[in-house]
């Protein structure tokens, strides 16, 4: 299956939904946001939320920090 994730043209051998696709690309749950072809996707939906061929995600990776 081919993926374009932010930007990026990406395979997977097999059927994910959105929060499958989060774990299997190492990042944390609680820190990113997802976009499905253009559609925001609400994080209690990811576990129901399957990934097709050629769709295309947007996630943002969320980082805390700095110094004043």
């Amino acid at each position: 299956m081919k993926l374009t994730i932010n930007g990026e043209d990406r395979e997977f051998s097999s059927t994910l939904t959105v929060a499958s696709l989060i774990a299997q690309l190492g990042m944390k749950p609680d820190r990113v946001a997802v976009e499905l072809n253009r559609d925001l996707v609400p994080r209690e939906r990811w576990d129901q939320t399957l990934v097709s061929d050629n769709d295309k995600l947007e996630i943002v990776h969320f980082v805390g920090g700095g110094a004043r």
